[in-house]
């Protein structure tokens, strides 16, 4: 099976690594083949290929490797939040929103979830186990739409108590 993922040029280099170890750890990690040319193409048996797909797809969305290397466990998975059609400003403020001041809300949806987020481009990205992940897509959703970072707040600890 081959997969093609599209990531940025800039984080083509960060996915090859230094002197290609980021990729080989990759390769051999998932046994498969990646060429990275304009897009990455990547060849294995099929669940293999997809893995190394969402690898691939996390450091293309701003993750660093050793974060998206936490998709290797069958427990974690990515989620994608696009704002592709919002304007330039829009995004902006948005993405000021989710990641709080000084960081803030980023840091305490993490916090309360366990997932990690990558805000990078036209995206806000998420890893975690499926719990958390469900909880920090519909905080970090609930900020896009405008909900007050207080609302959220309370919604997580809320849902972090046994």
């Amino acid at each position: 099976m081959i997969v093609t993922v599209m990531i940025p040029e800039e984080r083509k280099s960060i996915l090859i690594g230094k002197e290609g170890s980021v990729k080989k750890l990759l390769e051999e990690k998932t046994k498969t083949k990646i060429i990275i040319e304009l897009d990455v193409s990547i060849e294995g048996e099929s669940l293999n290929a997809l893995k190394a797909q969402q690898i691939v797809k996390a450091i293309g969305r701003g993750f660093s490797p050793e974060k998206a290397f936490m998709l290797l466990d069958d427990d974690y998975q990515l989620n994608v939040i696009s704002l592709s059609g919002e304007s330039p400003n829009t995004i902006k403020r948005l993405f000021a929103r989710v990641i709080g001041r000084q960081g803030k809300t980023r840091r305490k949806i993490e916090q309360c979830t366990g997932a990690l987020i990558s805000v990078y481009g036209k995206t806000v990205s998420v890893i975690g186990k499926s719990s958390g992940l469900e909880a920090a897509t519909r905080a970090i959703e609930q900020i896009l739409e405008g909900r007050s970072h207080g609302y959220v707040y309370k919604r997580l600890e809320y849902a972090k108590k046994p």
